[in-house]
């Protein structure tokens, strides 16, 4: 199976699970946390500058959003998480509704795509996101971000660093990606495809 990534239509945003999309089509649910780029990673895949929504401000995807790709899948945005400046019960309610999303029974995700900061040791709330992508039994890719904010000689001890936080095996997929320059986008395209079974 091929897909065409630079088809794609924003469907709906889900605030509740009883918007969620249940079609029986893949899901590629993205995750990460505020600021990491999210936004900026699946807009560079599908080729457009704001298809996405990217906040000047972190915290601005607060519903889970649905993007159809080649009418065959959907890309998912999650709300990021781990932004201070929100309060207390919209933490909640983000939580509770990622919590309904990932105990669907129906609409399952065909992959999980967490997404980190390359620069930095993955936060408590990504060692957290990445168990939720475990106990959900899908495969996940990590991609590392912000690449190009790396000298070279910097890559390899920062991948080491994520992949050991991580307690990631030689079989898990890790990413090096830059949303800015397009680093690593074949790449994570070719192992979304492989993942809806291409």
């Amino acid at each position: 199976m091929s897909l065409n990534f630079n088809k794609v239509a924003f469907v709906r945003s889900a605030s509740d699970r009883s918007h969620f999309l249940r079609d029986g089509l893949p899901q590629f649910a993205f995750a990460g946390r505020s600021n990491v780029g999210k936004s900026s990673v699946i807009n560079r895949l599908v080729n457009r500058k704001n298809l996405a929504y990217v906040g000047a401000s972190p915290g601005k995807t607060t519903q889970i959003n649905y993007f159809l790709v080649d009418s065959r899948a959907y890309l998912v945005d999650l709300p990021g998480y781990g932004y201070a400046k929100v309060s207390q019960a919209e933490k909640e309610r983000w939580g509770r509704l990622m919590e309904s999303y990932f105990q669907e029974e129906t609409g399952r995700i065909t992959a999980g795509v967490l997404i980190v900061d390359i620069r930095h040791k993955p936060t408590a709330d990504d060692v957290t996101m990445h168990d939720w992508f475990r106990q959900s039994g899908c495969p996940e890719i990590i991609v590392a971000n912000k690449l190009d904010k790396l000298k070279k000689s910097q890559v390899e001890p920062a991948l080491a660093l994520i992949r050991e936080t991580l307690e990631l095996t030689e079989d898990d997929a890790l990413v090096p990606f830059s949303a800015e320059k397009g680093e690593g986008k074949d790449t994570l395209i070719r192992l979304l495809v492989e993942k809806c079974g291409g």
